[in-house]
């Protein structure tokens, strides 16, 4: 299977197979655990055993299915259980923030191989720190004994807004230097396999499809760190707008900041009040060493007291500023993720100060403030799950069984 696959947009949890459903349909049914037997295949997708069998034979060709363990069908014979090949190929995560980005390689069910984390200079540009990610892969994979040519898809997340099918960024004021670069020369000598990107905060909801989102279906998941976004999961979707700009509540104005010069040229804007940046630039001007957001949650937590104000009162502003969202979309929940999660009892309860009181009784009536699932790994398990989405999904299994016959 490796070196024939395609990348699309990733966004949706799978969807029930349609009639007639093809062998990207079972193989997503197979993933999920929404069915693991021929005899359960045909009973969800109304194939004939014919019909399923011959779909299973061109996964099985490709690599991507394999006979389990067998389990008593009630009734019946033992019915031979079927599972992904997760050695069928490798995925790559490279989740870059504006001081630290992390990257892993995965198997095809999501099992980290190997992890490794680079500390960058803020303000960095694509030409310097490109070539140092497309070497730390390369690094994993040899120390892996695996090869570029095993890689299917590669995930990769940018603060700000993204054009996926131009896979570039296109606003990030975290990342001057980078929109409009093209990102996937950087990593051809690594693999020639599809890149696929997307903003922090939606990865970071994507990596709640295995935490939260399984009992939610309307969430908003914060990311509270350097600069402050949403990922919006509606009805088990993400959305993400029109331009791909959806979620930027960090860039809202605030009758806080007025006056304020935000990071991103603007006056006024949520993070210039709210925003770790902001926070530590005003910790550092009362005489405090501090130099980053990290280090400010850090001393919240060993109890300073100015940490702990400042980063409480972020909760509050950001409460305030959600509040109007919470009316309007009505999640279940609030899933706060990003650098001051690491503080979360004392941000969610800012949060929580502010956002309730703000909303209507009906969109508060049972809402969550949850910390996320995966904490400072939540980017990077996004990212693994950016790209197996994509190039696993139906259609690019279709796509890609079809150019094999």
């Amino acid at each position: 299977m490796p070196g024939i696959m395609t990348a699309e947009s990733p966004t949706d949890p799978v969807p029930a197979p349609p009639p007639g459903a093809t062998a990207g349909d079972l193989l997503a049914l197979i993933r999920s655990g929404g069915a693991t037997t021929r005899g359960e295949l045909g009973r969800v997708t109304g194939l004939s055993r014919t019909a399923v069998n011959a779909r299973l034979l061109a996964l099985a060709a490709a690599g991507l299915v394999l006979e389990g363990d067998e389990e008593s069908a009630t009734g019946g014979r033992p019915a031979s259980t079927l599972v992904l090949n997760r050695d069928a190929g490798l995925v790559l995560a490279v989740a870059i923030g504006r001081s630290r980005s992390q990257l892993s390689v995965c198997s095809l069910d999501g099992t980290e191989l190997a992890q490794a984390s680079h500390d960058q200079e803020i303000g960095v540009g694509p030409d310097v720190l490109m070539p140092v990610v497309a070497g730390h892969l390369a690094r994993m994979l040899a120390e892996l004994d695996r090869s570029g040519e095993e890689v299917i898809g590669v995930g990769l997340s940018l603060p700000g807004t993204v054009d996926r099918r131009r896979v570039v960024s296109v606003d990030s004021p975290a990342l001057a230097g980078w929109d409009g670069i093209a990102l996937a020369p950087y990593l051809r000598e690594v693999t020639g396999a599809p890149l696929v990107i997307d903003n922090d905060c939606n990865v970071m909801a994507l990596s709640e499809r295995d935490g939260h989102l399984c009992d939610h279906d309307d969430v908003l998941v914060l990311k509270a760190s350097t600069g402050l976004g949403i990922g919006i999961i509606a009805g088990g979707r993400l959305i993400q707008g029109h331009l791909g700009a959806a979620g930027e509540i960090g860039h809202v104005k605030v009758a806080p900041a007025e006056g304020l010069l935000c990071r991103c040229g603007d006056i006024g804007c949520l993070e210039a009040v709210a925003g770790g940046w902001a926070l530590v630039e005003r910790l550092r001007a009362q005489g405090q060493e501090v130099d980053h957001v990290r280090d400010l949650v850090a001393q919240a937590v060993h109890g300073n007291g100015s940490a702990r104000s400042v980063v409480r009162e972020s909760g509050r502003r950001v409460g305030d500023a959600l509040a109007a969202t919470v009316t309007v979309l009505n999640p279940s929940a609030v899933v706060v993720g990003g650098d001051m999660a690491g503080a979360f009892d004392t941000f969610a309860a800012g949060l929580r100060d502010t956002l309730f009181p703000a909303t209507t009784a009906l969109a508060g009536r049972n809402l969550q403030v949850l910390p996320s699932t995966y904490g400072e790994r939540a980017g990077l398990v996004g990212c693994v799950r950016l790209a197996l989405e994509a190039v696993l999904s139906p259609r690019a299994v279709d796509a890609a069984l079809a150019r094999r016959r």
